[in-house]
């Protein structure tokens, strides 16, 4: 038994040899279906998992039992760059003891989903977030700084927040 936060490093280098076996190797389609139960309560289905459940707060016409979709973004990105820590933690060989990631976003909701103020230069979302990263492991303050900056460099969703996907949207009537 480890006294640290740990995975399993085998497993990371063969998961890393096979992302770089050649173009494409690494990239994969994620998929998940959300499903509106009532107002604005929404489940999220992702896999064969539970659904997540995603709302709003009572200041937004929800009923405040579950976080609302822009909490859930910054939930996702403090979850991946916990994940990245942790993985440039074990490639290293470092046991890291603590991970904690506290974000917190600026958000212009004036736009009310499109029914509320809505100029043409209007741009509604996350303008900043800021990120504290804690983190305690067998090591230096220098080399926790290193597994910081790659996890943050190499962040799937910090780079998604940074350089947006292009989103398409088919509407389906029923």
């Amino acid at each position: 038994m480890t006294d640290g936060l740990v995975i399993d490093a085998e497993g990371l280098d063969r998961l890393s040899c096979s992302a770089r076996a050649g173009p494409g190797a690494g990239k994969k389609t994620l998929k998940a279906k959300t499903v509106c139960e009532a107002g604005f309560r929404n489940l999220t289905y992702v896999r064969n998992l539970s659904p997540v459940l995603v709302g709003e707060p009572p200041a937004l016409l929800g009923d405040d039992s579950a976080p609302n979709p822009s909490e859930t973004a910054l939930a996702a990105l403090g979850s991946c760059i916990s994940v990245g820590m942790l993985a440039n933690a074990t490639h290293h060989g470092v046991t890291l003891t603590k991970i904690e990631v506290e974000m917190e976003g600026d958000i212009d909701i004036s736009a009310v989903w499109g029914v509320g103020d809505t100029p043409d230069d209007k741009i509604p979302g996350f303008t900043e977030v800021r990120c504290k990263v804690t983190l305690a492991g067998d090591t230096d303050e220098k080399t926790l700084q290193q597994i910081h900056d790659n996890a943050i460099t190499w962040s799937p969703v910090v780079n998604t927040f940074r350089r947006p996907a292009i989103v398409e949207s088919t509407l389906v009537a029923s």
